[in-house]
C-alpha cells in the first residue's frame, strides 16, 4: 500500500482569501493505508479521494490546522438546542457513494453558496464527485447521510481515524437551513467521538478573514499545528491564548 503516484507544488488562486494566490503541495496516494492516511493528517494534510494537499505559501499563514479537545468539549445551552430541534433527522453511517441523488444535493448546494456567498461555479457530475469523495477512501472513509423521512438533505464526508474524525467535506439541502444543519453535523462528529473515545476532531484549515471556514473558530477548545512539519518531524499542537484568538 501507500503507492505515491504523483508530487507536486503548484502556484494558484488562493481558495480563502480573494486577491491572493496560494502554493500548494500535493501528493495523489494510491491505497494509502490508516497508519499512513493518519500521519499525513496529524501534520496538517487533508484528504480528497486520492488526493492529499497542504497550503506551503512561504509569507502567509493564514492557514491555520485545528483539531478540537474532544475530552474538554462541553456542549453549551445553544448548541444542546441545535441538536434537540434536529433530533428527528435521521443518520446512517456507511461507505461513500456516489448517487443521482448525491449529485442533486451537492449541486442545489453549490448554486446556493454561489448566490449567497459568491462561490465560483464548477463543473459538477458523477465522475468529478466520485474522483473527491468516494474515490480512495479504504479503510477509514465514511459518509453521514441525513434523512428527513425518506429525503436525503444532507451529507457529511468523514475519515474515521485510531485517534479522531477528520472532517472532509459537508453538504445540505437550503431548505433545510433553519435545522442548522451544518452545526449540527459538526456537534453529532463531538458526539460520536465522545462515545468511541476518539481524542479529536480535525477541521481542516481555519481561516479567520475566511467567512466559510471562520466559523471554525466557535468550537473550542481547540490547538492548532504549529508551522508545517515534515513527515520526519514529530508535529507540535498547542493551545493559542484567548488574546491570541481574537
Amino acid at each position: 500500500m501507500n503507492h505515491l503516484q504523483t508530487e507536486c507544488t503548484l502556484e494558484e488562486k488562493c481558495s480563502y482569501i480573494p486577491g491572493l494566490t496560494q502554493t500548494t503541495h500535493y501528493k495523489i496516494i494510491q491505497e494509502c493505508d490508516m497508519e499512513y492516511n493518519a500521519h499525513l493528517i496529524e501534520r496538517g494534510w487533508r484528504r480528497f479521494g486520492n488526493m492529499y494537499f497542504r497550503p506551503t505559501c512561504a509569507e502567509c499563514s493564514a492557514c491555520e490546522s485545528i483539531k478540537i479537545d474532544v475530552d474538554n468539549y462541553t456542549f453549551s445551552k445553544s448548541e444542546r438546542r441545535v441538536m434537540k430541534k434536529s433530533a428527528h433527522i435521521k443518520t446512517v453511517l456507511r461507505r461513500p457513494t456516489a448517487s443521482h441523488e448525491h449529485i442533486a444535493l451537492f449541486k442545489k448546494y453549490h448554486d446556493f453558496m454561489h448566490d449567497k456567498r459568491g462561490w465560483d461555479k464548477q463543473e459538477i457530475n458523477i465522475k468529478n464527485y466520485y474522483m473527491s469523495f468516494v474515490n480512495g477512501y479504504n479503510e477509514y472513509g465514511f459518509e453521514v447521510l441525513y434523512f428527513d423521512e425518506d429525503k436525503l438533505i444532507a451529507v457529511d464526508l468523514i475519515d474515521i481515524l485510531p485517534n479522531g474524525i477528520s472532517s472532509i467535506y459537508f453538504y445540505y439541502d437550503p431548505d433545510y437551513s433553519h435545522l442548522s444543519l451544518g452545526k449540527y453535523s459538526m456537534l453529532r462528529q463531538i458526539a460520536y467521538a465522545k462515545a468511541n473515545h476518539l481524542e479529536w476532531i480535525y477541521m481542516g484549515y481555519y481561516v479567520k478573514e475566511c467567512q466559510s471556514l471562520a466559523y471554525k473558530g466557535d468550537y473550542k477548545p481547540y490547538l492548532s499545528l504549529e508551522g508545517r512539519p515534515n513527515e520526519a518531524h514529530l508535529p507540535q499542537w498547542f493551545v493559542k491564548e484567548e488574546s491570541e484568538v481574537i
